[in-house]
């Protein structure tokens, strides 16, 4: 499997998942049958936010977190939203969105193209 998603392609979808995890629910009207629907997607929403602007990459604001760090935070998102459907019973629309964002997180940090070593 070829890695395609550089340091520079990452940097520029963090942005906007962030915003997209905050508004989706609210837009998916999550919440209505179980309000940790809503409030998972938004409190990780304003974490990714706040995690991007730390982030040492060009898009960064106050680079002081690793690009590494970043992206186990993204693994481990990833691998919370799998798993939050079963942990607080989500189902349906809300089950599936979880299901679908956290596949989605892992596939993109498994296709993280490593950069090449400095010498």
């Amino acid at each position: 499997m070829s890695r395609f998603v550089t340091k520079t392609i990452h940097a520029y979808l963090d942005y906007p998942v962030a915003l997209g995890l905050i508004a989706m629910p609210f837009i998916l009207d999550l919440g209505a049958v179980n309000p940790i629907a809503l409030q998972l997607s938004v409190a990780t929403g304003l974490a990714a936010l706040v995690l991007t602007l730390l982030t040492d990459h060009h898009l960064g604001v106050v680079k002081v977190l690793s690009y590494q760090l970043h992206l186990t935070v993204d693994f481990l998102v990833g691998l919370a939203f799998l798993a939050a459907p079963f942990l607080f019973g989500l189902t349906g629309l809300e089950a599936a969105y979880y299901w679908v964002i956290g596949a989605t997180v892992l596939i993109v940090v498994g296709l993280h193209k490593p950069e090449a070593a400095m010498a």
